[in-house]
């Protein structure tokens, strides 16, 4: 079982690997670094590096994992990738929709092929769906969201670039909030996550504060060199909430 390191979830499964930019959050992407790192170890599926893969032997993967999990899908990619035949999409789902012991977990920055896509996808109440939202301008992306079918749908606002004040989350039932770590990290203001958490109050969307990210944690004098240790944030801050 691939198990995770990611707070909010319990395992990843990754039926294809490598992507390409298209958003500021992408710029300093770790499942970048993670590929060129696991294909110079000699792991067969990163062979193509950061390429775009589809790996048919991972389809069903998860039904032979027997312990329910919370499942990450395509930590190390996008699903919803203009490149992905539509048929290997309907494959991912289709193992997804069988192992109903499960909780999958999608994330996707292209979230207009995602609700193109949407009518045609079979939505089981096990299987959420995310967009990334970095900043103000790609709000746009829960407007697609929302008219998606998911029955749960949330967001990662993560890494957090600039303040998002006006946030609607309307129909959005969870926001993952974190600052930015790794090489060439950008800066995140603990007032723009205060922002957000009082906006998810006030709309009743539960929210988890996943990091601070390396600059914040710095400015805080934080022990936790990427500010992941919530007993060290400011009291408002310690939330880690999941949707009911």
């Amino acid at each position: 079982m691939a198990m995770s390191s990611i707070e909010w979830t319990d395992a990843t499964w990754n039926p294809l690997t490598g992507c390409t930019k298209i958003s500021p959050g992408c710029k300093n992407c770790y499942a970048e670094r993670m590929s060129h790192r696991l294909m110079l170890m000699g792991q067969p599926n990163y062979a193509n590096d950061f390429e775009l893969t589809l790996h048919e032997r991972m389809l069903e993967v998860p039904l032979r994992w027997k312990k329910p999990q919370r499942i990450f899908v395509n930590s190390m990619s996008d699903l919803y990738h203009k490149d992905v035949p539509e048929e290997f999409i309907q494959r991912v789902f289709a193992t997804m929709v069988k192992a109903d012991w499960h909780i999958f977990k999608i994330l996707t920055k292209r979230a207009d092929r995602l609700e193109e896509l949407s009518p045609r996808l079979p939505w089981a109440k096990h299987i959420w769906q995310g967009v990334s939202v970095e900043n103000a301008d790609y709000t746009f992306r829960i407007d697609h969201l929302r008219r998606t079918a998911a029955h749960v749908r949330f967001l990662s606002i993560e890494p957090l670039l600039g303040p998002i004040t006006n946030l609607d989350l309307t129909g959005i039932h969870w926001a993952i909030v974190g600052g930015e770590s790794g090489p060439g990290c950008r800066p995140m203001e603990a007032e723009w996550v205060t922002q957000i958490a009082e906006q998810c109050q006030k709309q009743g969307t539960a929210l988890f504060v996943k990091q601070m990210g390396e600059k914040l944690a710095r400015t805080l004098k934080l022990k936790s060199k990427k500010g992941t240790e919530p007993d060290e944030w400011p009291q408002e801050l310690r939330v880690r909430e999941f949707p009911s």
